[in-house]
């Protein structure tokens, strides 16, 4: 069996109704899947105006809005529909994407008809529960993903850190890595644009900070903002550039003074910010991995991130960045004024940062998928034929 043999069912929470790394990377990998010849088929919910359009077809599943962040929706299962165009697809390969009913229902399609079922790790749900003031539950959150994942064949994550925290976890001994790439055509240092950076009311000088992706609290803005405070109470020149938007904006706009807000952007224009900006700050401990990380190292842009999954694995403490322990606000801005008070040292992580990011190539990467999905089916042949 090659790749262009390949019938796989993809079931998505999210793939294409908000734009995040998590569905970016899903479609990425569709799209190399489809190039190569292979039969790919994504379920998933669906509204009436995408923020982009699927890659493959796209088939829609039952959902609701999430309570409070209606932008996203909860898929609620499959429906006759959706079981009837699984059963005539009659696929290979299983993979699902989020721990919602849909995808522990076809999770357990996929095991009664003896099909190998992937998961792949997108974000750290369990953290989310204690910027909700909720953190209490996050024993009952494991303990429900444990559930699904003990009953795949294999859980794919972004990183090294991310195998270990699963396994840590005891969701599964079978952990691999499904890296990430970047788009070297958006993401460089040649799109770095002073014009566009004064057009927005950013100057040449000083420093400017940037943050870059959704505005919800799980991406830690709220270390972001006091972080900024010490700087402002240390009397460090700096100035703040803000790429993205989500419903927390005008929450964190209110902590933040000063700060430029870029909104959304995407393609060239998203990689002419982040390559705008002087360095990146990702407080954020519940990526898997940490695509805005490794976007900014493309543009050469050093990073100070916290100590977490995600970006532990990308950025070299010292060399192409600084790791500081997660809510760390002292750390966070020595680290960030070492950077203001020295332009030689913020040149030197900025290239140690971009030739860290030259191996992340996306066809290579998802090619491995592929080959994930081969070595599975030969496996369940071997010992259960078809």
């Amino acid at each position: 069996m090659t790749i262009a043999d390949l019938r796989i069912a993809f079931f998505s929470g999210n793939y294409n109704y908000v734009r995040d790394g998590a569905n970016k990377a899903q479609n990425n990998l569709v799209g190399t899947l489809l190039a190569h010849g292979a039969n790919v088929r994504v379920y998933a919910p669906t509204i009436a105006d995408p923020p982009f359009p699927p890659t493959g077809p796209l088939i829609s599943i039952p959902s609701v809005p999430v309570p409070g962040r209606g932008e996203y929706r909860i898929p609620t299962g499959i429906n006759r529909a959706v079981r009837e165009d699984l059963e005539r697809l009659n696929p290979h390969i299983v993979h699902i994407s989020s721990p919602d009913r849909a995808a522990r229902q076809a999770a357990a399609w996929g095991r009664e008809r003896g099909v190998p079922v992937v998961a792949t790790v997108h974000t750290r749900f369990e953290t989310y529960p204690r910027y909700y003031g909720l953190g209490f539950i996050e024993p009952l959150v494991e303990a429900w993903l444990r559930r699904l994942y003990h009953r795949c064949d294999m859980l794919l994550v972004p990183s090294p850190t991310m195998v270990d925290v699963l396994r840590q976890q005891r969701m599964n001994t079978a952990v691999e890595v499904w890296s990430r790439g970047v788009e070297k055509t958006v993401f460089h240092p040649g799109a770095r644009d002073y014009a566009w950076r004064q057009s927005i009311g950013l100057a040449d000088q000083p420093l400017v900070i940037g943050f870059l992706g959704r505005l919800v609290l799980e991406k830690g803005l709220d270390v972001f903002a006091a972080t900024l405070a010490e700087l402002r109470e240390r009397g460090v020149p700096h100035q703040v550039m803000v790429i993205g938007d989500g419903p927390a904006r005008d929450w964190f706009a209110e902590r933040t003074p000063g700060a430029v807000f870029a909104g959304f952007q995407a393609g060239k224009d998203l990689g002419r910010a982040v390559a705008s900006m002087d360095v990146l700050f990702n407080p954020s401990i519940t990526e898997t991995f940490g695509n805005v990380t490794l976007e900014a190292m493309a543009a050469g842009v050093p990073t100070v991130a916290a100590r977490a999954t995600g970006s532990s694995g990308l950025v070299e403490d010292g060399v192409s960045g600084r790791l500081v322990t997660p809510g760390d606000i002292p750390a966070f801005a020595d680290a960030l004024q070492a950077y203001a008070n020295d332009p030689t040292l913020l040149a030197a992580h900025g290239a140690a940062a971009l030739e860290r990011a030259a191996p992340y190539d996306w066809e290579r990467i998802n090619l491995g998928v592929a080959d994930t999905y081969l070595r599975l089916i030969n496996e369940r042949r071997g010992t259960r034929p078809r």
